[in-house]
């Protein structure tokens, strides 16, 4: 795919339109990771803290963030094409439209196949249920299907990477079994497979570039459903019946329920569970762990975007028409099915596959973000330095200073990425201080000019009177 750029260690998708940006500092009082800085007078996003959630695209008031994404024309460097629906793509249609029609379009749009996350979703609920059923697990269990929850895990709340259920993404495990199919059913050479995903956020498309948690690649890029709705809509609402095969639907109402928020914990049939949608929904909740609550839960499903998938910034529709669209598509294909039926066909589907494309392959590591120096003594140093900074800024967290809040400024000015009187408080109390100095020196003479201002003396006049009669005596 095209790479988003690469600042440093991690992969991107949401980026700095620097053109458009004013330096408004909204973006940055309402980043949950505080990854944002106004600098010069323009936004400044520091890649390790940003965990590509789309907050800052979503709420810039002059559209100065964006998500780099792949376009529909760069499935053309590959002979095969798979395309890979996220759920979320069906509450997009409004009238009733079938899944059959969306898919149908896919192929219609240059694709030569379809690959359905929700039905990869169906799958992945299954191997939750098992995981579920260990008794030495960790409590509460943590859902891993948000590539951007998983990385704020990794930023602010690294003490529970234990507690992310250890199970593929149904994006990843879509890939795998779409590129399985095609190498060993149709003998087509993987190199020339190209998989691409119909992303709803800026999350998945990073995550299609830098996965979390896995060594190797299986999705060659990742195309907003943005991108290709005008086009998908004018196949969808015109195209006849002939035109649409219902072979490509293999999904239930299970999985495509996966694209809203809820649907997750109702297809994993978890029964103390919560649900929690909107990343700053989540921090809240994760402090609640923190503050040792929540123990005896057994899964929460956690989402970045409020309403879900259908919550995310590269969607057209209004999320909430579309988390009831899903939810009516859902329970129309799954009008009255029973938690252990769902269960009996999740164990089947589960036999289709290898286990080891049911989990991760690599260990998800921290992400160290304020490291403030590399000598742990120097390190504990500025942190006594950065607390006594925090005592004499004023507290009010204006943002004027280009960081989200007064300590944030603290840990940049120890970072000698920012100064004292970026503060605007501090700026004005120095001013005042520079202005008192200036006046006091204004005063101020050489000893040998006297005192400015002041004639001769009497004293002087006498001298100065004896000197001239002196002079003219003689």
């Amino acid at each position: 795919m095209s790479e988003p750029e690469e600042t440093g260690k991690y992969f991107h998708s949401v980026q700095l339109i620097e053109d458009k940006c004013k330096g408004c500092v909204t973006c940055i009082k309402h980043c949950p990771t505080e990854a944002i800085r106004v600098r010069d007078g323009k936004a400044a996003i520091l890649e390790v803290r940003c965990v590509d959630c789309g907050e800052c695209v979503r709420i810039c008031p002059n559209q100065a963030k964006a998500a780099v994404a792949d376009t529909l024309e760069s499935i053309s460097k590959f002979r095969y094409k798979i395309a890979l629906p996220a759920p979320a793509l069906y509450g997009q249609f409004r009238g009733g439209v079938k899944p059959e029609r969306i898919l149908a379009g896919l192929i219609h749009l240059g694709f030569d196949d379809v690959f359905e996350v929700a039905y990869a979703a169906e799958i992945i609920s299954g191997r939750i249920r098992e995981i579920l059923q260990q008794p030495d697990r960790p409590m509460p269990l943590l859902s891993s299907s948000c590539p951007s929850i998983v990385r704020l895990i990794q930023v602010r709340f690294p003490e529970y990477i234990g507690n992310i259920v250890p199970a593929a993404s149904p994006m990843r495990l879509a890939a795998r079994m779409a590129r399985k199919h095609a190498t060993e059913t149709l003998g087509i050479p993987d190199e020339d497979i190209g998989v691409f995903f119909i992303s709803p956020c800026p999350g998945k498309v990073s995550a299609v570039a830098d996965p979390v948690g896995y060594s190797k690649r299986f999705i060659n890029g990742a195309i907003p459903i943005a991108e290709i709705y005008t086009k998908l809509h004018s196949f969808v609402y015109n195209a006849s019946d002939k035109d649409v095969t219902d072979h490509l639907c293999k999904a239930s109402g299970v999985g495509i329920g996966w694209g809203r928020c809820g649907g997750e914990v109702l297809a994993i049939g978890a029964h103390r569970h919560i649900s929690v949608d909107g990343i700053h929904h989540v921090i809240q909740i994760m402090e609640e762990m923190g503050r040792g609550k929540l123990l005896d839960m057994d899964y929460i499903e956690m989402l970045a975007c409020v309403g879900g998938c259908v919550g995310g910034v590269l969607n057209v529709d209004n999320p909430f028409i579309s988390r009831r669209r899903i939810r009516e598509l859902a329970s129309q294909d799954s009008p009255s099915e029973s938690d252990a039926a769902i269960a009996e066909r999740q164990a089947q589907l589960l036999q289709t596959v290898t286990p080891d494309m049911l989990g991760l392959d690599e260990p998800i590591e921290p992400r160290p973000t304020l490291c403030l120096h590399s000598d742990m003594a120097t390190a504990i140093q500025k942190m006594e330095q950065l607390e006594e900074i925090v005592k004499t800024l004023p507290g009010i967290d204006c943002g004027a200073c280009g960081a989200p809040h007064c300590r944030a400024l603290a840990e940049d000015i120890v970072r000698d990425l920012a100064v004292e009187t970026d503060c605007v408080f501090k700026l004005r109390e120095r001013v005042h201080e520079l202005a008192d100095e200036m006046a006091e020196l204004a005063a101020k003479l050489p000893p040998a000019m006297g005192v400015l201002g002041k004639g001769p003396t009497k004293d002087d006049d006498k001298g100065n009177s004896s000197t001239a009669g002196t002079e003219a005596g003689s």
